[in-house]
Formats: C-alpha cells, structure tokens, sequence
C-alpha cells in the first residue's frame, strides 16, 4: 500500500471522528448563546489545557516554522519568541485576570469594562475575527501543501476540502465540539510531537555542534548565525507575534470558559512553555532538513522530509499528529470568528433571542469559513497570512486593552463585571484602534510598523480621550454583562 493511499485512509477515519464526536455535543452546544460559545463555563482543567494547546500546535506550526527556519535561519526565533511566548505572558498577566469572567468575547469585555460604545465594540471584534480568518486560511493552505508532497495532488481542492470539513463539524457542536476534539487531537499531538522531536534530532546526535558542522559542510553555515539579522527588524517581529497573540479571541474564549479561574491560568501557563520549546524544536528541524536538501521550496520542506527521512510507520504517525494539530487550530479559530462576529457586530444592533444568535452563529461559520478558504487559497505563504493579520489587528487593539484596564478614574477600585471606571472615552477608543491599526501597515515605517503603531494608538487614545471627557456618546451595555454571574470561584 503506497504512502498516498495511507494518507487517504487516516484522514478518511481522522474526520469521522470528529465528525461524531461533534454529532454527540450538539444538544449541549445548542442549549443556549453561552454554551455554543463559551460552554456555559463548565470546562476543567484538562479540557483547557489540551484545547489549548492543541489549538496553538497548528499546522503552520508545523510546516510554516520549519519553512522559515529552512529559508532564514535561527533568525526567525525573534517571531517565534513573541508568538509563542506571549501565551506565558498571556498567563501570567491576563488569563488569571480573565478567567473570573464570563464574557463570550474580548470585545464584550472592553464593552463593560473599558468603554461601553458598540462602535468601539464591532471594531475590536472585527480586527480579532481577522487574525481568526487568516488561522483558518494559513491551516488550509499548509494542507494543500502537505498533500501536494504526499499525494501529488493539486493544492486548491485539498484547501476547500478541508475548508468544508471545519466548516461542517464547527458548526454541528459549537465550542464544545472545539474542546473535546481538541482533547483527541492535544494527546495525539503530544505523544506524537515528542516521538517526531526525538527522531529528529537524532539525525545530529543532539548536538548542536554537530547542526552546525553539517551546515557548513553544505555551504549553509550563516542558517546558524544571527550575523545580518537587523536587530529593530527582530523586534518588530517580536512584538507582531506578542500583540497579535494577546487579541486572539479563541485564548480569550478559553479564558471565558473555564469552570475556575486559575484553571485559566495554569492550563495557559503550561501549554505556553511546551507549546514555546516544541515550535522552536521545529525551527531547529527546519535546519536539520537543510543538511539532507538544498533545494527544496520553503513551503514544502518539513512534507518532502517526512516523506523522504522518517521510516513509513512514523511518516504516518506525524501525519496524525500534523492533521490533528491543524485541525484543531481551525475549528478553534472558525468558532471564535464567528462568536466574535455574531456576538460584537450583530447583536449590539439588532434584538435578537437566544436561539436566534445560536442560528446566526452557525451561518457566519459558513460564511467565515469561505473567506478563509479565500485567503488560504491565495496567500502566497503561510507565515505571511498570519504576521498580517496579527500586527494589523494588535496594534490597534492592545493598547486599548492594556490602557483601559490600567488608567481608572478609581485607582483602587476593584475590577468587575457591569462596572466601568477607565478613562478612555468613545472617540479616543475608536481613533486609537483605527490609528494603531493603519500606522502598522504603512510602508514609511519599515521594520517599525508595529511598534510605531502601538506608539501611535496609545498616544492617540490617550490625548484623544483626555479632549473628549466631556463629549457624550451614547452608552451601549454588553449585551448578556449584567445577565452574568460576576465572578468565577479562585
């Protein structure tokens, strides 16, 4: 039996799973608004931590990282250090924090607790949902890699294929169908991920001494320097993964549904750190597979060593680990796109029942899920997808976050839910994401871009809401807040 045709049969049995699974949770997903979002906050800890980590472990973990490293060199640690870093940021700053509540969204907590304008709302909730969009893209483009090597196939069908799938068993459970898929797919991950780790650095004896003498054996010993590398290029680069991260809704939504607050915070906390160590595992093989091929395209490199490295049992075995890994980034993502949508751009503006935002949940899935076959169809890399999105979305929306959290009127006053107290006004909120978000993406600014953005927006929301103290805007509450119990047992 070819290599293909296993490939066909594990992905084949892989959906059914999920498929069924997602089948078993729909009545409880389909309960009310809160369950299909955030699962009424009943998840434990286990539930958390294998969701998250699944859900960081994506595809593009896999493949984009390694590409990068095959291409660049160490010198895309800078990125992978904010990305994957900022989850024990993330931890130790804010999971904690957030895990009291019971918000659907992050929007929907700058709605109550920063400042309650629905404009300000949509907006926060559409520069997330777009960092949402280009997750679920960057998985299907890396499966239309992965199957292009492994098949031979052409990429575009296997992009819509899975695009579908997502699409499909999303839909069916909600976040529930989320996190107990994510449960099957974090083990695999794990168990899988160290079997893969272990091989590979075997290839070079652990050593990387011995890395770097086979490096230059093939003429590619600058991969293992940083000589070149422009030192404000790195940090902007670290700060895109750092600020695009701190507004990814799915970590948020994860905070939002976990039954004890530091349960939020620990499950955060150790997923981070194995999640940093094994993503920069994978730049480091990207290296590795330079020492075997020279000549291999970025996108391609970790699929052609697979296929042409590892023994055909383990082969399949990583394959496992790579479709569950990006699966579970994508429903993960596609689910908290369309929360972020639905909850923050719709039902601010309209009076819709319960039932009504579950149904409406659903048919944005459908609709989100086809923008992101769009971007992942056309995407020129995986990488590329994701570092847009990330700093046009954080640099506007973290500093609002960060400030509005810190600058009160009440300085010693408590935070909690239905109780607004930061200074930040209306219009300095709306300029300041708009200002952040536009300033990153401005070519004057070169490798400063994002941190001329979150310069700017922080400035601008600052002064722009010291001018308009006094400007009335008309008050919009989050739209379940004062429905909410105000906090989650410690």
């Amino acid at each position: 039996m070819s290599m293909g045709t296993v490939i066909w049969i594990l992905t084949i049995v892989i959906c059914a799973v999920f498929m069924w699974i997602s089948w078993k949770v729909k009545d409880d997903a389909n309960v009310s608004f809160s369950n299909y979002a955030i699962g009424g906050a009943s998840f434990g800890m286990s539930l958390i931590f294998f969701s998250q980590f699944a859900s960081i472990m994506g595809v593009s973990n896999f493949f984009a990282h390694a590409g990068n490293a095959y291409d660049q060199g160490i010198g895309i640690l800078a990125f992978i250090l904010g990305e994957q870093g900022s989850k024990i940021v993330f931890a130790l700053t804010m999971a904690g924090l957030i895990g009291h509540f019971t918000y659907n969204t992050l929007a929907e907590l700058i709605d109550d607790l920063i400042v309650r304008d629905k404009l300000t709302r949509a907006l926060a909730a559409f520069m997330a949902a777009l960092i949402m969009i280009a997750s679920v893209g960057s998985q299907g483009k890396a499966f239309g890699d992965l199957f292009q090597v492994f098949t031979g196939v052409d990429p575009r069908p296997i992009v819509i294929l899975f695009s579908a799938i997502f699409i499909i068993y999303t839909v069916f459970g909600g976040i529930y169908s989320v996190v107990w898929t994510d449960l099957f797919q974090g083990i695999l991950c794990l168990v899988f991920g160290v079997i893969f780790y272990l091989f590979t650095f075997s290839r070079i004896n652990f050593s990387p001494a011995v890395l770097q003498e086979r490096l230059a054996a093939v003429g590619k010993a600058e991969l293992m320097t940083f000589a070149g590398l422009n030192p404000m290029a790195a940090v902007n680069k670290f700060l895109t993964g750092l600020v695009g991260v701190f507004i990814f809704q799915a970590y948020w939504q994860r905070c939002f549904g976990s039954k004890h607050s530091k349960d939020a915070r620990n499950s955060f906390l150790y997923s981070g750190i194995i999640c940093l160590l094994m993503v920069m595992m994978t730049a480091f093989t990207g290296l590795v597979i330079m020492t075997y091929n020279q000549d291999l395209n970025a996108n391609s490199a970790m699929a052609w060593y697979m296929m042409n490295v590892m023994p055909p049992v383990l082969c399949a075995a990583i394959f496992v680990l790579v479709l569950c890994a990006g699966m579970s980034t994508a429903d993960t993502c596609l689910n908290s796109a369309a929360v972020l949508i639905v909850n923050d751009m719709v039902h601010p503006f309209t009076k819709e029942s319960d039932r009504d935002l579950i149904r409406d949940t659903k048919v944005v899935t459908l609709i989100v899920g086809a923008a992101s076959c769009a971007a992942g169809l056309f995407a020129p890399t995986i990488l590329s997808l994701l570092s847009k999105a990330y700093s046009f979305a954080g640099a506007g929306v973290v500093p609002l976050i960060v400030i509005g959290l810190i600058w009160k009127e009440k300085k010693d006053e408590k935070i909690q839910m239905t109780k607004c107290n930061s200074r930040v006004t209306a219009w300095g909120a709306r300029l300041g994401i708009i200002t952040g978000s536009v300033a990153s993406q401005l070519k004057i600014f070169g490798d400063y871009g994002v941190i001329s953005g979150v310069i700017l927006a922080s400035a601008v929301i600052i002064i722009v809401s010291l001018l308009t103290q006094n400007v009335n805007v008309e008050p919009v509450f989050a739209s379940q807040g004062n429905q909410h119990p105000l906090a989650k047992a410690d």
